[in-house]
């Protein structure tokens, strides 16, 4: 995994952090299709925050793709890098998310990140920003809709409706995972088309709302802030 751009380059205001956003966001592509749904590997991320410690803690779970097995697990622990700005949150998460991928021994294959790709204000959200970083495909599977609108959709798995911005682009899909229970919300990342985030969408969330890589992701980091917090207690 060649990464483009480390976290030593990494902006330190709002100003800078958008100049990256914007020039970057050029780089996305949306017209692959992105591996096949069910083959290879997929990998869940996921962060865990203690603003008060100043620490973040980062989980990649690799799952066999077809059995959603885990293959292989990684964490890692650092220094929040960036302020709290609605928008730009990748800025935070990013390089402790590189660093625990980049101790995995294999491909990650599909990367699903539990936030947003282009249903993003600016359509360069985690998923966009870390897919482009690493090159890798990545789509991005939220649990609320942020700043956009969806008419109402049906009450059964696989139901959909498209995830609206002001001016009528669809930057997603509301995407219902369980029968009854509120959908997700799914947008492309990187090298994945929407049609095909949301087919590796349902076939991840098999038992649950959310997919099972991101939900594997968000118990492991979670375990390793607790441990990190008392490492510096």
């Amino acid at each position: 995994m060649k990464i483009i751009e480390t976290p030593a380059d990494w902006p330190a205001d709002e100003a800078a952090a958008l100049a990256v956003q914007d020039r970057l966001r050029a780089r996305v592509i949306l017209d692959e299709p992105g591996p096949p749904v069910g083959e290879g590997r997929v990998t869940g991320v996921d962060v865990a925050y203690d603003d008060a410690r100043d620490i973040v803690a980062a989980a990649a779970v690799v799952l066999d793709a077809a059995t959603l097995d885990v293959v292989e697990e990684a964490t890692a622990v650092g220094r929040v890098a960036f302020p709290y700005i609605p928008g730009l949150l990748a800025f935070r998460e990013i390089p402790t998310v590189l660093a625990a991928l980049s101790s995995l021994s294999g491909d990650p294959g599909l990367v699903v990140c539990d936030g947003y790709g282009v249903a993003h204000p600016r359509r360069f959200g985690l998923a966009s920003h870390l897919g482009v970083l690493t090159g890798l495909p990545a789509i991005g599977v939220a649990k609320n809709p942020f700043v956009f609108s969806y008419d109402a959709l049906g009450p059964r798995r696989g139901d959909s409706a498209p995830l609206l911005a002001e001016d009528g682009e669809e930057v997603g899909r509301a995407l219902r995972t369980r029968d009854g229970v509120k959908p997700v919300f799914v947008s492309a990342g990187h090298r994945v088309t929407l049609d095909v985030a949301c087919a590796h969408t349902l076939h991840l969330a098999r038992r649950f709302r959310i997919p099972e890589s991101t939900r594997r992701a968000d118990t492991l980091c979670r375990t390793a802030l607790a441990e990190a917090r008392t490492a510096v207690a």
